[in-house]
């Protein structure tokens, strides 16, 4: 029997992205406004390495859901503009590690706020119960496709 509740085509346009787009959105017209040089998809970089500095980029293509190709170019990208520099594995020379300069440690709390305000205003009205159902429905679906 399936299980599934919503109009042809309202299920995949809405899991594959239609709030997510919304909100990275919203958050890169912030980061815009605010005169942050970043994209949401540095962003995403810059906050893997905030909660975890010196990852390597294979650890960040796992943290980030990004292919080898992807991280390559935006960790290329982020050491154009200075908030990242690679660093030689000292046990594996064939591994780099990526590091935040003090260019992106000083952006980590003007990010993050912003990004804390653009999800707040995501989730205006939404009470806390039917967050929690989303994040395990969300999360069901994700394992069940893994």
């Amino acid at each position: 029997m399936q299980n599934n509740q919503f109009k042809k085509g309202e299920l995949y346009s809405f899991i594959t992205g239609k709030a997510s787009t919304a909100i990275a959105r919203n958050l890169q017209k912030k980061f815009n406004s605010a005169g942050l040089k970043v994209t949401i998809e540095q962003w995403s970089v810059l906050y893997h390495l905030w909660k975890q500095d010196g990852m390597s980029q294979q650890e960040l293509c796992k943290a980030t859901f990004r292919d080898k190709p992807s991280i390559t170019r935006l960790v290329d990208n982020l050491e154009k503009l200075q908030l990242v520099k690679r660093v030689p594995s000292g046990n594996d020379r064939r591994i780099n590690l990526v590091y935040l300069t003090r260019q992106a440690q000083r952006l980590q709390e003007e990010a993050m706020n912003l990004a804390e305000a653009t999800l707040n205003e995501a989730l205006e009205g939404v009470p806390p119960d039917r967050i929690d159902v989303c994040k395990e429905v969300l999360q069901i679906v994700y394992d069940n496709l893994k």
